[in-house]
């Protein structure tokens, strides 16, 4: 039997560790993907942490990583599309059940399960997925760029396009300017959002902020905050509002700052309870709570396009790229903070 290396995560003591698993074989509808870049997500480093838990897992042990890219190495049966070993291609973040009455409708699926979290994902040398979760990628989009467009550009771009709808010269604030906090910018600065206000504690997120696109970057302490917020909106605050980073004290602090009628989105996850100071306020301002998770096909297919025409720029977008024995280590760092990345890449 034919094995290959796989960062392994043991659910129920949150150890990992890259090991030897069995190579798996394509089922019907199903393609074996030979990973060539996979990114690392705090989502990840929560798994191992055991602050988030798998909704749909069954298993006590998960191969982590939904954000994937490689080439087409080996064939299922009953395909319905003329696939090629060798063809370059991306992984969506995750899959439908197939037994909720939307997905027997044909609609969007209710209660879809996540690769690497629910299912064996990527942080592997071999990735199974069904036909509908692949998407060819062009030659010329390099497979670490391409590996964190699901989550890393896709979660933040549903989040402003689609949640908020962002239109042209509205004031945008972002909490959280890390691996998806700065592609928000980035999709924000693509839309027209103006202006744009970055919002991080550590110096490093904030010096790096105005590269992606932000007008202004603050820190959350800066005594002068609000007051800088209003002045850069012209007294008017924030059309829209996005929480990154998934703490309580920033998501009260963005509601702080919204405009009339602005809208506050939770992107960040967080098992912690949501709540608000000033409610009346709120009310007042006929403000709203907008929940986000995640991305649909069509972003998926969008951002492919933008990344591969130069309309979206993500060749800053990757800090690190380790290799797969390293996940570990890739976590540690992640963890850390100190370096600040944008997203680390292992390359198996």
């Amino acid at each position: 039997m034919d094995t290959m290396l796989a960062g392994r995560l043991d659910l129920t003591t949150g150890s990992l560790a890259v090991t030897e698993v069995p190579v798996p074989e394509p089922g019907p509808g199903e393609l074996l993907i030979a990973v060539k870049a996979a990114g690392v997500c705090l989502s990840d480093v929560h798994l191992i942490d055991r602050s988030l838990r798998p909704a749909f897992n069954p298993d006590d042990e998960v191969t982590l990583g939904h954000e994937v890219a490689g080439v087409v190495h080996r064939l299922g049966p009953g395909l319905r599309r003329s696939w090629e070993p060798g063809a370059r291609v991306v992984l969506s973040g995750g899959r439908a059940c197939g037994t909720c009455d939307a997905c027997r409708r044909g609609g969007m699926c209710v209660s879809p399960r996540t690769r690497g979290v629910d299912f064996d994902g990527g942080w592997a040398q071999y990735a199974l997925a069904g036909e509908e979760a692949v998407y060819a990628i062009p030659g010329h989009l390099p497979f670490d760029q391409a590996a964190i467009i699901p989550d890393a550009v896709s979660t933040p771009y549903a989040a402003v396009v689609e949640t908020a709808a962002v239109r042209p010269a509205q004031a945008v604030g972002i909490w959280g300017a890390g691996g998806l906090g700065v592609h928000a910018v980035s999709v924000a600065r693509m839309v027209g959002a103006e202006p744009i206000i970055a919002v991080d504690p550590l110096p490093t997120a904030l010096e790096r902020a105005p590269s992606f696109g932000a007008d202004v970057a603050l820190a959350p302490e800066d005594p002068g905050f609000h007051e800088k917020v209003m002045e850069a909106t012209g007294g008017k605050g924030l059309d829209a509002a996005f929480d990154l980073a998934g703490v309580p004290p920033a998501r009260e602090q963005a509601a702080a700052c919204l405009a009339r009628n602005g809208v506050l989105v939770l992107v960040g996850i967080t098992p912690r309870p949501f709540s608000l100071a000033g409610g009346g306020v709120f009310q007042y301002m006929m403000n709203q709570v907008r929940g986000h998770y995640g991305s649909a096909p069509a972003h998926l297919e969008e951002l492919i396009r933008l990344a591969s025409t130069g309309r979206l720029d993500l060749t800053a977008s990757v800090s690190e790229r380790l290799p797969l024995s390293q996940a570990p280590e890739a976590v540690a760092r992640l963890t850390d903070k100190s370096s600040s990345p944008v997203r680390i890449v292992l390359i198996p």
